[in-house]
């Protein structure tokens, strides 16, 4: 297999935009099989190339990179380049590399590579192949996900959906039956949070004052105009979570894989970082001019349209402001696994949290006066919100590297990095660090000394957690840092080898029918904070750990691994909902099994089922109070020896 060529990637970012636009259904493809001896067969690739279109043939290096690259699920496959080809090719030069030739395919052609696998066939093989395209001066690139039957093959047994649960009728009705929800608060809160926080800033906080005296002073109608225009702005960032409907009624866990998807955590590291940076004040995210003038055009005046556009437009100038303090609420509850409701719920708070200071101001004018005056201070605010950004960074960062196990980020070099982050700020707001457009800092505020103390204090706290002793487990911030044993240490205090859960379903199963003990089933993530603090402040509980090692056999399900299944035991299974759905890592067998037995796709959950798979309570969320969980394995317990 080829590697991939940063080279050819800025090219295609450079010149994804030119040409005549890219069209999804030019190059079409079919895959399939055939088989020609004994664990040998020939994949083949059939494409349909639209009128107009040319595909670039295989077997050609493009400026370092392979004109077409086949990527197979299972990487213990073996097969044999070069793409051997069929069809009428022609010959053209290429102005995008200088005018070199290349072979080009205008109409339908045929690809097949030979195919080689040991050992047990399996029924379907999965992958992907990536090509590149073009039209006239255009240059594309394309990638085709495929599945395809292998004949004589076998799926290995591995079961999904288990028909004796009977989630709405356990033995025992104790557990979060019907408060699904509750967490929903939290993010809504953290959400208004948010809000209140982006009215701080530089682009909203001296816009209050003049809005609020615009609507009072416009009509005797001006106030409940005040309030329709905080409506409005709570309504337009409801409405931006709409999309996220769609994406999770296709697929209800398509959240929880993209929040934990290595590379999406990845690029959330790196525009954490472009976020800071605009923070500091070396430039500024904003939407296209065109946009924002387009929009203000269309505001003023009284009429709800006219008012509803004036909300946009705060919207859209605000943005570089309000931009990065969203786009964490976004990501932070997209990383909860809650589904797209937790969204709404979160930018309804920012919303709320946004929009009230205009209807208040707007009911008590007089409190206007009482406002601080724009100056310094909120440019201190824009810096201080960019180096928590860089804090949040380390975490995508972090989450990236647990999923992986890179070994990147141990515990200790997380909290390294918040320590230097909490020293800088401390310098900034005592002056010692200055950025652009920052005055010198001549007196200190009661504000600025309150703060000045509170991330001192904060980072002080923080310092045990670089050591190797008792005090290095903080509490606190449990679940933000990697977990106790991904430690820098060979042999850390803190990492108390108490529960070793299995790994697998069927195991669990099998033991505790030779135990005769009940099956503890914990659905939980690699980058999930709450399934941390869980481990960390809950079951080192005495009196959980106890139960747990004594009373019940206990299996973790991590959703979020990507560890390869073995070629034989991937497949396509079908949903209840009848959707076909590809199982190709251990991930995507567990976050399955999770959302067909249990119709849930957050962690961490919580079930207890019996060693011939009876349900014996309803299913437990995050439950940060020990004697809460106690009570609930206790439940399962009575209701195991009924």
């Amino acid at each position: 297999m080829y590697k991939r060529s940063g080279l050819l990637f800025l090219l295609i970012i450079l010149f994804f935009f030119k040409g005549n636009g890219q069209d999804s259904s030019a190059i079409t493809w079919q895959a399939h099989t055939e088989k020609s001896g004994i664990g040998e067969f020939q994949i083949v690739f059939n494409a349909q190339v639209k009128q107009g279109w040319q595909l670039y043939a295989p077997n050609q290096d493009l400026s370092g990179a392979p004109s077409m690259e086949l990527i197979f699920a299972d990487s213990s496959l073996s097969f044999k380049l070069p793409f051997i080809t069929e069809g009428k090719s022609e010959k053209h030069s290429v102005a995008l590399f200088n005018n070199a030739s290349f072979i080009l395919y205008p109409g339908d052609a045929r690809f097949s590579v030979p195919l080689q696998i040991k050992g047990t066939i399996p029924a379907r093989i999965f992958g992907s192949l990536n090509y590149f395209y073009g039209k006239e001066d255009s240059f594309y690139t394309g990638n085709y996900t495929f599945n395809a039957a292998l004949e004589g093959g076998v799926n290995a047994a591995s079961r999904i959906r288990i028909n004796s649960f009977e989630l709405k009728h356990p033995v025992s009705p104790c557990g979060d039956s019907g408060t699904a929800g509750k967490g929903l608060l939290s993010i809504f809160l953290l959400g208004l949070l948010g809000g209140f926080i982006a009215l701080l800033t530089p682009c909203v906080f001296p816009l209050i004052p003049l809005t609020v005296s615009f609507f009072t002073k416009s009509s005797s109608s001006g106030k409940a105009h005040a309030f329709i225009y905080g409506f409005f702005i709570f309504l337009i960032y409801v409405l931006l979570s709409l999309p996220f409907y769609l994406l999770d009624h296709v697929n209800p866990e398509i959240l929880n894989t993209i929040s934990t998807s290595i590379w999406l955590n990845l690029f959330f590291f790196l525009i954490f970082v472009v976020f800071a940076i605009s923070f500091f004040g070396y430039f500024e995210i904003t939407l296209p001019g065109s946009v924002a003038n387009s929009v203000n055009s269309k505001s003023g005046g009284t009429s709800l349209l006219g008012i509803f556009f004036m909300a946009l437009t705060l919207a859209i100038v605000s943005f570089s402001c309000t931009g990065p303090i969203l786009g964490s609420l976004l990501v932070g509850a997209l990383s909860n696994n809650g589904g797209a409701i937790q969204l709404t719920i979160g930018m309804g708070g920012f919303g709320l949290g946004l929009a009230l200071p205009f209807a208040v101001f707007a009911l008590f004018p007089g409190w206007l006066g009482s406002l601080p005056k724009s100056g310094g201070w909120l440019g201190s605010v824009k810096v201080v919100l960019g180096f928590l950004e860089l804090a949040m960074a380390i975490k995508f960062l972090s989450n990236a590297d647990l999923v992986e196990q890179w070994g990147l980020v141990k515990r200790e070099t997380f909290i390294a990095f918040w320590v230097v982050i909490g020293v800088l700020i401390s310098l900034y707001l005592m002056g010692k660090i200055r950025f652009p457009h920052d005055s010198p800092v001549k007196k200190f505020s009661a504000s600025r000394i309150g703060f000045l103390v509170f991330f001192s204090v904060a980072t002080i706290y923080l310092i045990p957690g670089l050591t190797n002793t008792k005090a290095a487990n903080l509490t606190l911030i449990s679940g933000f840092p990697p977990p106790l044993c991904y430690s820098v240490y060979k042999n850390p205090v803190n990492c108390a080898k108490g529960v070793e859960p299995l790994r697998d379903y069927e195991q669990a199963i099998d033991l505790a029918k030779k135990l005769n003990k009940p099956v503890l089933i914990d659905f939980t993530g690699w980058a999930c904070v709450n399934c941390r603090r869980m481990e960390e402040n809950v079951w080192t509980d005495p009196e959980v750990r106890k139960r747990m090692l004594d009373s019940f056999v206990v299996v973790s399900l991590y959703v979020d691994e990507r560890r390869l299944l073995p070629a034989a035991s991937q497949t396509v299974y079908t949903t209840r909902d009848g959707a076909q759905k590809n199982i190709i890592t251990v991930g995507d067998k567990w976050a399955t099994f999770q959302s067909e037995n249990f119709h849930a796709v957050s962690q961490p959950q919580y079930a207890l089922v019996s060693p011939h798979e009876t349900i014996l309570t309803y299913t437990k969320g995050y439950t940060p109070k020990a004697k809460d969980f106690i009570a609930w394995l206790d439940c399962g317990l009575g209701a195991f020896r009924k």
